[in-house]
This record gives structure tokens, C-alpha cells and sequence, in this order.
């Protein structure tokens, strides 16, 4: 008989075992009853969603598809080569997009948010030559940068189809969920109905913006200290575990061979808890 190599085995094994793996979820995605299925739709639709919201036309699909083959890659990985570690890596690849696409629309945010009070001044000029509103956040939208000047292009695209002017504001003010836009949009809608000197509200809307930033700016240099102290003391527990585990093995072996020992790691846990949460909380300054 001829003797198989053992890594020959190994790896056909390895082999058969990833591809048994991708069948058995091919087959779970290709049932519309199924569990799998469902919440992989609702994934993907959340991250074309907030793909879109940015104008990012990826499919959520082809996320979804890589954020699998990834951990699939790494589970190959790690039964081939013994890779330390490997779950976080997959923990990783499963949160790592929808956090970064959560990162991305905050960090739009602020973007469009540093822009608005130069949008209302730019508005409150053009309707001093123009009683359109319409036509004036037409007029200034070549004026603006992205990613403010692609809300305010949609929106009057919006306009041109048929949409009323009130209804295309709050599309935008929908898609962006700012605080502050819903602030700007809310005096240009109100300003239009009520009537009265709407450039003379746009310019003070714009005055109070910039305050408002300001204020933040200030809040937010003084409270940096006390967040990177509360970070450092919620990971420094660990830090200390690590260490004295490090120089006297089995340390804290006590604290899991006893129910006392099991009360002491519960009480030390909701304490460690709650100092962050008591943290968080004092440090979450609101304007």
C-alpha cells in the first residue's frame, strides 16, 4: 500500500472541513425561512442604509460576503498553524465594518456640522436678492464643499421632481440625524411659514451655531483630561491582573476555587462597572 503523507491528510481534511463550512451556510442563505437568512438580510440592509446616507453605493452584500470569507480564512489559519487568538480575530472582522460605517457617518457628521454656519450666512446673503428660498439654496449650492454640498444637491434635485421644499429639508435632516441641521432646517422652515425678515433669522441661527460650537470646543478640552483618566483606570485592573498573574502564577487562583472567592470577583466586577458608567456619566456634558 502506498503510505499517505500525514500533512497530505492534513490539509485534505482541512480542505473538506472549510468546505463543508461554506456549503452548510450556502445553504442556510439560500433559504428565505430561515434564521440566517433573515438576519443576513437585515445586515446587509443596515449597511447599505447607512452606506447610502453617506452616498458610498457599495452593496451591503459584498461586505457581508468579504466580512465571511474572512473569518473563514482565519478559522483555515488557525486549524492549520494553531493561531493564538484567533476568535478575537474573527470577533473582529464580524464588528469591525458596521463600527468603522458608524465611524465614518459621525466623523460626516461633524463635517457637516463645521459647515452649516457658513451655509445659513451664504443662504441669508442670497435672499437678499432673491425672495425664492428655492432658488437660493440652488444659488449657493455650488458655493459649498462636500459633504454638505451633496445633501443640499440632492435635495434640490428632490425640488426639481416635484418634491415641496419643506419635505426635501427634512429628507436631508433625516438622512444626516444632526442635532444642529435639524436646528438650521427647523428656523428655515419656520422662517418660511411665519413669515417676517427670514435672512435677518438665518444670519442669527448662524451666530448661535457658531457659539455653540465654541462652547463645545471649550467643554470638550476640558473634559478630555477626565476621559483619558477614566480609560486609563478601567484598563488598568487588567493591566494588574496580567502583571501579578505574570509574577506569581496561579495569584489570584483563590478567587475561582471558593464561593467566597466567586463573591469577591462578582462585587470587584459591579463596582468596576459602575465607576465607569458613574464616569461616563459626569463626563457626558451636553449644550
Amino acid at each position: 500500500m502506498i503510505a499517505v503523507p500525514s500533512v497530505l491528510i492534513k490539509w485534505l481534511g482541512l480542505g473538506c472541513a472549510v468546505v463543508g463550512v461554506a456549503v452548510v451556510l450556502w445553504a442556510l442563505l439560500a433559504d428565505p425561512q430561515s434564521f440566517v437568512n433573515r438576519q443576513y438580510n437585515r445586515y446587509t440592509g443596515y449597511l447599505e442604509r447607512k452606506l447610502h446616507h453617506m452616498f458610498i453605493w457599495v452593496p451591503g452584500s459584498s461586505v457581508a460576503v468579504g466580512q465571511i470569507v474572512a473569518m473563514l480564512a482565519v478559522v483555515a489559519v488557525h486549524l492549520a498553524i494553531d493561531l493564538p487568538l484567533w476568535y478575537l480575530i474573527c470577533v473582529a472582522i464580524a464588528a469591525g465594518p458596521s463600527w468603522y460605517v458608524e465611524y465614518m457617518r459621525k466623523k460626516r457628521v461633524e463635517s457637516i456640522e463645521n459647515q452649516l454656519d457658513g451655509f445659513l450666512t451664504a443662504l441669508a446673503n442670497a435672499l437678499k436678492s432673491t425672495p425664492s428660498i428655492g432658488d437660493a439654496i440652488h444659488s449657493v449650492q455650488p458655493l459649498l464643499q462636500p459633504p454638505l454640498s451633496q445633501e443640499v444637491e440632492l435635495a434640490v434635485k428632490e425640488m426639481r421632481v416635484g418634491t415641496t421644499l419643506d419635505q426635501a429639508l427634512l429628507r436631508m435632516a433625516g438622512r444626516i440625524g444632526s442635532r444642529q441641521l435639524d436646528s438650521a432646517l427647523s428656523a428655515i422652515i419656520i422662517g418660511r411659514q411665519i413669515g417676517g425678515n427670514l435672512p435677518k433669522i438665518l444670519a442669527t441661527t448662524a451666530e448661535t451655531l457658531r457659539e455653540m460650537a465654541r462652547l463645545e470646543g471649550v467643554i470638550r478640552s476640558k473634559t478630555a483630561e477626565g476621559k483619558a483618566q477614566m480609560w486609563v483606570l478601567a484598563i488598568f485592573p487588567f493591566l494588574l491582573l496580567l502583571a501579578l498573574n505574570a509574577m506569581k502564577e496561579g495569584y489570584f487562583d483563590p478567587l475561582t476555587q471558593s464561593v467566597a472567592g466567586y463573591v469577591v470577583a462578582i462585587l470587584a466586577a459591579g463596582f468596576w462597572i459602575a465607576s465607569i458608567v458613574v464616569a461616563r456619566k459626569v463626563l457626558a456634558v451636553d449644550v
